[in-house]
């Protein structure tokens, strides 16, 4: 009988641990979170401060963004073009398929037009920028935060976010439509060669269709995009990295949360500014 009794005091005393744990989740977690929202603003503004005095001073690193620029051209170059021609070939083999079973395969340009640039491009740069981008910022400011670099940086009166964090952004915001364009172009190239080779799609009416579907709005909403996520996984990598604390494991799990936050937040991005333009720009014949 005394054995069942303190088991179930056990029992009782395991469950108040629980509820007692999730009430102190439950409170802390939106509590860390706007405050997560808050420095993240405040490091957006410092960024858009500093670049803008710098420039009316004349004292932009120029030399440093170009290396910047370089570093992550390198990471992201190659892979955008690697991605881009399945992207073109998936969406010329799926949608010509279905539109040679309704004998309209004079659209397979519209295919290419509407889903690589309007959806396509932007989102394999964004998933580009956050997956090698993300974690060459987040790992170089996380190996410089633990080696203590970062105070040293202030103690000599320097900002950081000045010296390191303002020419990765100005970098990344420079290199997003390059990777766009990459991706636009290798991907209707590889949507032509697929609709004419195995589809039997004149190129002339595959140009003709593309061109009337794919306008001049849908390429500035494919760049805009681009712009803005690179903008998003430089203030998410940077803040990360800034705050890497506790030896390698500390860089660690800054690369992958700025990895995971920059994903979620180019989806996220990605619905907000296509529900836009569907609602101020509706799609329409060119």
């Amino acid at each position: 009988m005394s054995t069942t009794l303190a088991e179930s005091e056990s029992r009782v005393r395991s469950v108040d641990r629980r509820l007692a744990g999730l009430v102190v989740l439950l409170k802390d977690k939106p509590t860390q979170s706007l405050s997560t929202i808050g420095r993240s603003a405040r490091l957006g503004g410092n960024i858009v401060r500093f670049i803008v005095t710098d420039s009316l001073s004349m004292r932009l690193p120029l030399r440093e963004v170009a290396e910047q620029m370089w570093k992550l051209l390198k990471v992201t170059a190659l892979p955008a073009l690697l991605m881009a021609v399945p992207i073109g070939a998936e969406v010329s083999v799926q949608v010509g398929g279905i539109m040679n079973q309704v004998g309209a395969n004079s659209l397979a340009g519209a295919a290419s037009g509407l889903g690589v640039v309007g959806q396509g491009a932007p989102m394999a740069a964004g998933l580009l920028m956050s997956g090698a981008a993300a974690s060459a910022i987040a790992s170089d400011l996380g190996a410089r935060a633990i080696r203590e670099e970062i105070e040293a940086i202030r103690v000599m009166g320097i900002d950081p976010v000045q010296r390191l964090v303002v020419p990765r952004f100005l970098a990344m915001i420079a290199i997003a439509p390059m990777l766009c364009i990459i991706i636009i172009a290798a991907g209707v190239a590889a949507g032509l060669i697929i609709s004419s080779n195995v589809n039997d799609v004149v190129p002339g009416s595959f140009w003709q269709s593309f061109g009337a579907f794919a306008t001049p709005t849908d390429l500035a909403f494919s760049i805009l995009k681009s712009v803005v996520f690179a903008a998003l996984v430089v203030l998410i990598a940077s803040l990360r990295g800034l705050e890497a604390k506790g030896g390698p494991t500390g860089v660690a799990n800054a690369v992958n949360a700025s990895v995971v936050l920059s994903v979620f937040c180019i989806f996220a991005t990605n619905l907000l500014i296509s529900q836009l333009q569907m609602m101020f720009f509706p799609a329409r014949l060119a």
